[in-house]
């Protein structure tokens, strides 16, 4: 099973081009989405998802053309969106039997059985008498995993899917994120490398509607590996040192700046050899394309 993209470009009205001629092969498994606000992350995201019209290119899903035929891939795609909204006063048994009548499901005991398995699946059924308004963040995230396994999909689209959780919640998404992985394409749209980096087995960064990157983490490790030094310096030194060195990213630490640079031989002046972290493959990229981002 896979989902193949080929040169997909998208320009909106207003002249902003959120998609430049963007391929990529995703495979069975998790497969993580990387790239600031902005990048074109939720443009490809819905274009896959069959809500809006790309300009130029094609998308393949096991021979169906997504593009073309629509109708054959929303019956076989799961899919929560950064936002999805809730009727706050139902509860999620309700919602949930609701939302597999409209996938067609028909049987109200096969319904029934299908309810209770997946709320579950994603740990809601005690709280399934619950109305979906009192919701934590973390539940109302869990019980968008649940209406998007409705029908058994085969492909499955989560955006930005972490942001605003808890560390507990967002543990439990990286359980049920992983299990769900193992049979089905799950894309994974984020800006947060640690979601990337706990999950996923292929990747890819996008940034301005390019693909900058794409392939296993551990491949875009090996790519930065020995090319990385760290210093603490002060924060009015900054400007200097973006001028001297290649930073690809900055953090407040203690008040001190931890600066981290890519470079082919050890640059000295007190940097320090630095373990490569996916992280720095992201910003490697990234900082390619806009200014080092301080984290």
């Amino acid at each position: 099973m896979q989902l193949t993209i080929q040169n997909l470009s998208k320009t909106y009205s207003n002249g902003v081009q959120a998609l430049r001629d963007v391929s990529l092969n995703i495979p069975q498994g998790m497969f993580g989405l990387l790239g600031p606000n902005g990048a074109g992350k939720s443009t490809l995201m819905r274009t896959i998802a069959t809500l809006q019209d790309a300009d130029s290119g094609s998308i393949t899903l096991d021979g169906i053309d997504v593009l073309q035929d629509k109708q054959a891939v929303r019956e076989c795609l799961g899919y929560l969106p950064q936002d999805f909204g809730l009727y706050p006063r139902i509860n999620a048994e309700t919602m949930l039997n609701h939302i597999a009548q409209m996938k067609g499901i028909g049987n109200a005991r096969e319904r029934k059985d299908l309810v209770s398995f997946l709320l579950n699946r994603v740990n809601l059924y005690k709280d399934r008498k619950k109305a979906l308004g009192t919701y934590s963040g973390g539940m109302r995230q869990r019980f968008g995993i649940a209406q998007a396994l409705v029908g058994s999909p085969r492909l499955i689209i989560v955006d930005e899917p972490t942001a605003g959780l808890d560390p507990s919640e967002r543990n439990r998404f990286y359980n049920l994120l992983s299990e769900i992985g193992e049979n089905t394409i799950v894309i994974l749209s984020t800006h947060i490398v640690e979601d990337v980096n706990t999950l996923c087995s292929n990747m890819a960064i996008i940034c301005m509607g390019e693909v900058l990157m794409q392939g296993k983490p551990h491949d875009g490790l090996a790519e930065v590996s020995g090319r990385i030094f760290q210093k603490a310096i002060e924060k009015t030194d900054l400007d200097h040192y973006r001028e001297e060195y290649n930073v690809i990213s900055t953090k407040l630490i203690e008040g001190k700046l931890s600066l981290r640079v890519e470079s082919d031989t050890a640059p000295g002046n007190g940097f320090e050899p630095a373990a490569a972290e996916l992280e720095d493959v992201y910003f490697s990229y990234i900082s390619k394309k806009v200014d080092p981002i301080t984290i």
